[in-house]
């Protein structure tokens, strides 16, 4: 008998220590590798994205920015690489009124089916060249001297379709809060800026890292 009371007392003296080894221990919280308000902004409104079944990368730019023309050379072959649930969009800023030529010229050249051969040709008059392009005559001219037609480039310029595109970037680029060119948004919801990442390719990781997150929501197809 003494000898069976022994051993219940051992017994239970150890059962602390086995409920202790055979607790599930809880898992820890993953830190994401980059975070909001240190590397990326959230839009405290997301804004409606153009495709709602793709997720949106919209690049914000000037064509009188230095920073915009150098980063056109990491910028396009990274987009050219984007999944096919990805929609890649470009929206010209507006802080001043010389800059909504600039945003007319952008949607005219994408009205006249030549923004890919325009795109470069403007953003180069503007950075290397120091061409003012203040209005009308001037774009008109540097689409001429490039092969496209003098009436067809000023009906688009002055189109109801351009400027009601102008307005609706003006506004988009509002609701984003950008605060500076290029920026980066993704799917209306976060804001991206060299300011934040350290440098330009920097951008793209975080919106890699983006438009990863944005996916897994989706459910994670591609």
């Amino acid at each position: 008998m003494k000898q069976l009371i022994t051993s219940l007392l051992l017994i239970g003296s150890f059962l602390p220590f086995m409920a202790q080894a055979q607790a599930p221990v809880a898992p820890q919280t993953s830190v994401e590798k980059y975070q909001a308000g240190k590397h990326y902004q959230v839009i405290a409104v997301p804004v409606r994205t153009a495709n709602p079944d793709k997720i949106e990368v919209n690049e914000v730019f000037w064509y009188g920015c230095p920073h915009c023309y150098h980063f056109e050379a990491i910028l396009e072959p990274w987009a050219k690489k984007l999944p096919d649930d990805v929609d890649f969009q470009q929206t010209p800023a507006i802080w001043r009124p010389a800059m909504e030529v600039h945003s007319r010229a952008y949607y005219a050249a994408k009205q006249l089916n030549v923004l890919d051969a325009m795109h470069p040709i403007i953003f180069k008059a503007m950075i290397d060249e120091k061409k003012a392009l203040s209005n009308e005559n001037d774009i008109a001219a540097l689409f001429v001297a490039h092969g496209i037609d003098d009436a067809a480039i000023r009906k688009a310029y002055n189109s109801f379709s351009v400027q009601s595109q102008t307005r609706q970037a003006d506004a988009r680029v509002r609701s984003y809060g950008v605060q500076g060119t290029p920026e980066i948004i993704v799917n209306g919801k976060y804001r991206v800026s060299s300011n934040e990442t350290g440098s330009q390719e920097a951008m793209l990781s975080v919106a890699s890292f983006l438009i990863e997150k944005e996916r897994q929501g989706k459910g994670g197809k591609k």
